[in-house]
Order: C-alpha cells, then sequence, then structure tokens
C-alpha cells in the first residue's frame, strides 16, 4: 500500500477520533479480538475489484440525483428559492434554512472567540493560583456562562438544579430518591414544555435580559442528563460508600490516577466530593454546556481533580482532531452549496421526482442531519480537549457506513448511548429475558427526550420494532458463521436493514409521512420505481460486503467497537 494511502486512511481511522476506540492494552484481549477477525483481506480480490467498480458508478450517480432534484434545473426550484441565501462558494447560493444548524453557522466566529476567552482565562487562573482543583474555576465560570446564553432565564433552570439536588441529598431511601429522580426528571420535559415562559411576577426576571439564547429550554434537556448522571452516581455511592474508605482514598489520591474509560464510570470518588459547589460546576461546564457530549459526574470529577496532570493533554492528537472537524465543516458548506435538499423537505417540492431523486433526497438530507449534529459536537469536544477534559465522541461512524440497527445506534450519539446503558438500558436488566420490552422502554425515553412528539414516540416504537428481525436472523445465523455462504446471507440481511432503518428515519426526521408514503407508493407500483428498487438494492449489497471488510480489517488491528 503506498505510503499516502496508508497516511489518508490512518487520518480517518477510528483511532484519530478517540482513545477509547484504541485496541485494548491487555494483549490477550486485543489477541482475542484479532482471532475473530479474517486474517485475509479481500481488497485484491476479484470480488472486491468489481465491488470497487459499482461504488466508482453508483456513488457520483447519487451526488447528481441529489443535485438534479435540488437545483436550479429542477422545475421544482420556484417553490422553495425564497429559503436560499447568499453562499460563498463559486457563487452559489447557500441552504441555511435549517434553523438549528443555521443557529451554529451564524454564530460560529462568537463561539470560537468563546473558546479563546475561556481558555485563555483557565491558563490565567492556573497561573496565578498553581495546583488547585479545576472544578473552582469551572463553578464560577459557569455560572457566569449560564447566565450569558440564557441571562434571567437561569433562575428557571436553577429551580430545577435545586430541586434535583436536594432529592438525592435530603431523600435517604434509596430506592425513593432514585425513583423520584427519574419522576422529576421526566416531568420536568413536560412542564418546561408547557410553562417555560411562565411569570413569576418579578420584573427583572420576567422583563430582564434574556440571554444569547432566550428558548432556554431547548439545551435544557442535555442539563437533565447531566442532572440525572449526578443524582444517580450520588446514590450509587451512598450505597457502597463508607466514611472510613472515603477518608482512605482521599489521602491517597494516586490511586485514581490511573483508571480507564470504563473504571471512571465507577470511579471511587470521595463522598464529600457530592457537594453542591461540583454539581454546579459539572452542570454548567462551558464547553459542554450546550449540547454535549455527555460525561458522567463521575467521569467529569475524577478528570478534574484527581487525573494524572502529565496525562491530561495530547496536543498532537488534538491537533489531528481539529484537521477532522475542519473537514467535515468543508463538506458540510459543499453540500448546502450545491445541494438544496433541506429546502425542498421543508416546501415538498418534490412532484414529478424520480425514486431514485426521491431517495437522494431523502438520504443525504440524513446526512446533512447527521453533519448537523456532528459539526457542534466535535467543536464542543475540540474545546473541552483543549480544556483538558475528555468526553466520549458522539459520532465514530459515517452515517452511510452502517449496516444494523443496533450497532447504528451505539455510533450516533455514542455517548448519549453510553448514557442510556448505564443509567436504564442495564438498571432494567439488559440484553436478558426482556431485551425487547427495555428497548422499548429506552427508545420511548429517547423520543420524549428529543422532543414530546407523537410523531417521534411512533419513530422510537419503530425502531424497537425493526430491531426484532435483526435479533431473530442472529440467532438463528450464527451457528453457521463459519460457512462461506454466511457473508452473502448476512449482506442480504444488512440490506433490508438499511431500508428500514432509512424508512423510518426519514419518516421521523426528514419526509414525514406524505413523503415517506409517496416513495413507498412509487418504488412498488411503478415499473420505474421497481426498478430502482432492484438496482438499489444491488448497490446496498455491495456496499455491504464494504462495511463488512472495513470492520474485518480493524479487527485485525485489534480494534472491535462493536458498530
Amino acid at each position: 500500500m503506498p505510503v499516502w494511502l496508508k497516511n489518508l486512511l490512518g487520518f480517518f481511522s477510528l483511532e484519530t477520533l478517540d482513545t477509547r476506540l484504541f485496541p485494548p492494552k491487555d494483549l490477550d484481549r486485543k489477541n482475542a479480538v484479532i482471532k475473530k477477525a479474517d486474517p485475509k483481506s479481500k481488497w485484491n480480490t476479484w470480488e472486491f475489484r468489481f465491488y470497487i467498480l459499482v461504488f466508482a458508478i453508483a456513488v457520483p450517480s447519487m451526488f447528481k440525483a441529489a443535485m438534479d432534484a435540488s437545483n436550479e434545473t429542477n422545475p421544482n426550484y420556484p417553490k422553495f428559492a425564497h429559503l436560499l441565501s447568499q453562499g460563498w462558494m463559486f457563487g452559489r447560493k447557500v441552504d441555511n434554512s435549517d434553523q438549528q444548524y443555521r443557529f451554529f453557522r451564524d454564530n460560529f466566529p462568537l463561539l470560537c472567540g468563546l473558546v479563546l476567552l475561556h481558555t485563555s482565562l483557565r491558563r490565567g487562573v492556573n497561573l496565578i493560583a498553581g495546583n488547585h482543583k479545576r472544578t473552582g474555576f469551572d463553578f464560577v465560570f459557569g455560572l457566569i456562562f449560564i447566565f450569558a446564553v440564557h441571562g434571567t432565564n437561569f433562575f428557571r433552570i436553577l429551580i430545577h438544579l435545586v430541586i434535583n439536588f436536594s432529592i438525592s441529598k435530603y431523600i435517604k431511601r434509596n430506592d425513593v430518591a432514585t425513583t423520584l429522580t427519574w419522576i422529576y426528571g421526566i416531568s420536568s420535559l413536560f412542564l418546561n414544555d408547557n410553562y417555560r415562559a411562565v411569570r413569576f411576577g418579578i420584573g427583572f426576571i420576567d422583563h430582564g435580559f434574556q440571554g444569547i439564547i432566550p428558548r432556554w429550554d431547548v439545551f435544557f434537556n442535555f442539563t437533565l442528563l447531566r442532572m440525572l448522571s449526578y443524582n444517580l452516581d450520588y446514590i450509587e455511592k451512598r450505597k457502597s460508600a463508607s466514611e472510613e474508605s472515603n477518608l482512605e482514598l482521599k489521602n491517597s489520591s494516586s490511586s485514581l490516577s490511573e483508571l480507564d474509560d470504563r473504571e471512571r464510570l465507577v470511579a471511587p470518588i470521595p463522598l464529600t466530593d457530592y457537594n453542591f459547589v461540583n454539581y454546579m460546576a459539572y452542570i454548567t461546564y462551558a464547553p459542554l454546556f450546550i449540547a454535549g457530549p455527555i460525561i458522567t459526574f463521575n467521569d467529569y470529577i475524577y478528570q478534574s481533580d484527581y487525573k494524572a496532570m502529565s496525562s491530561v493533554k495530547d496536543y498532537k492528537r488534538t491537533f489531528i482532531y481539529f484537521l477532522r472537524f475542519a473537514f467535515c465543516i468543508l463538506v458540510m458548506e459543499f453540500l448546502l452549496h450545491f445541494m438544496y435538499v433541506v429546502a425542498v423537505s421543508k416546501t415538498k417540492a418534490w412532484e414529478g421526482d424520480t425514486p431514485f431523486q426521491l431517495s437522494m433526497l431523502g438520504l443525504f438530507n440524513l446526512n446533512i442531519i447527521w453533519l448537523k449534529l456532528l459539526i457542534p459536537w466535535r467543536l464542543f469536544r475540540l474545546w473541552s480537549l483543549i480544556d483538558g477534559i475528555d468526553p466520549p465522541e458522539n459520532m465514530i461512524r459515517c452515517m452511510d457506513n452502517n449496516f444494523s440497527t443496533l450497532a447504528f445506534w451505539r455510533a450516533w450519539h455514542r455517548s448519549y448511548n453510553r448514557w442510556i446503558i448505564r443509567y436504564i438500558y442495564i438498571p432494567l436488566g439488559g440484553g436478558g429475558k426482556y431485551r425487547i420490552l427495555n428497548s422499548l422502554c429506552v427508545f420511548s425515553f429517547v423520543a420524549i427526550w428529543h422532543d414530546i412528539e407523537l410523531k417521534l414516540l411512533m419513530w422510537g416504537w419503530l425502531v424497537v420494532i425493526f430491531i426484532i428481525p435483526e435479533l431473530a436472523a442472529t440467532a438463528i445465523f450464527k451457528n453457521y458463521q463459519h460457512e462461506p455462504w454466511y457473508r452473502h446471507v448476512c449482506a442480504l440481511g444488512a440490506v433490508i436493514n438499511i431500508w428500514m432503518m432509512m424508512l423510518a428515519n426519514l419518516f421521523g426526521f426528514c419526509m414525514g409521512k406524505d413523503g415517506t408514503m409517496s416513495l413507498i407508493k412509487t418504488l412498488f407500483t411503478t415499473a420505474v420505481g421497481l426498478r430502482f428498487l432492484f438496482l438499489s438494492s444491488g448497490a446496498l449489497f455491495v456496499g455491504s460486503q464494504v462495511m463488512f471488510e472495513l470492520r474485518e480489517a480493524e479487527k485485525r488491528r485489534g480494534v472491535n467497537v462493536k458498530c
């Protein structure tokens, strides 16, 4: 393999994103992963040379179909042209019509200035105060930051924070405290949805400075995850801790200096560290406050006050991460300047489009949704890495590099997935006897957490229904995994999985009921639709085989992220 190609593949590898994705340090575990991989690479076989040829034809065709369906040459262009703005790439207009990403895009310079300010203040305080616990700085800066972001709405958030803190601190029965934590946490979403602008009758709160982001409730969902994490970590600690062990740990903080990311979730933090200052510092930690990634309270306190200073920062890795972030921004800008698929989706301007064009409108819409979440998350994680706190990477796979429903949710919003597993899925019993029921509870919470809307709740239930065939097929065929035909049967199953995942997400996040039903009707009731269904399924089969081999190559390096 040429050196340049090897370096390029290394730049886009999983390991450059997050040290959690490294091969296991334990050689036995690493070798166990390597043994599971097919020792021979398939890239030089005639089969995979044919697959590469299919990619060379299919991928450019996909881009062309999306551009034809959303550019000036399309007859529907006048219906969505009013949503376009003047761009900066090659004299093209830009589709800046997505409200969520427009807010981030328009305020990007302000966010970069905030990163610089926060980092400079941290360095200055460190020089003046010397070796100190970071949480003191985070507490003070966090209060100022949250007031700047939400203005006097800070008091609305503070009410939730104090009530949540009081539940864990003053209700001594652990089971009752846990139950009330969940009841209040979920109820707060409904309260905010209905009473986010309720008047207090206090002039400076009701009519005062509302902050840069007046809609404080939009970002409260991430605050809720941190509230729940603090309470559940504290209650768990209270179940097992004793004052003697706490004193011993406090006097020997070196025992906390070599924990990996899994051990940090249950790090033996002294009980005295579960105090209000640390709670507020964690909740309002500026780099991760707006949208995460999510880091648990235990992990945050460990990295803030106990992690060995020599292991806090890796400037080379952070710089490579910055380059990956910059690359994603350029990809997003290219899509927004050359494919106006968001504007088309908003105006439902797809009349007369072919099934291929309709599906590409949906697919690139999903890619833009993926990017509009990935880019802010990577900026905030980059800010956190510069500051010395290493949260999990949220997006470790390209959205198009997924063939399994279960694996897709392990790679999409990964820090949230890890939070869900720790605080909901495992306490309910995990993948045991009631796996489907537990998954239903998980995705119901996920849907309500995203937005209190029936459409999203139905989306959550659809996802669970679509998991069932994969679980059944895995159970039936797992005994044949060493057969030569097994890989091809898995690829057929992957094609079905991908279609179901795309339809569920198109329904929930892109085209809604009308657009999705129009696509399904066209696929199955017209000759051109059936032809496209056959050809696209063949392309998905090829793509699945390539995805399998990419994961086998990772296993040969000792990397197995199970997604």
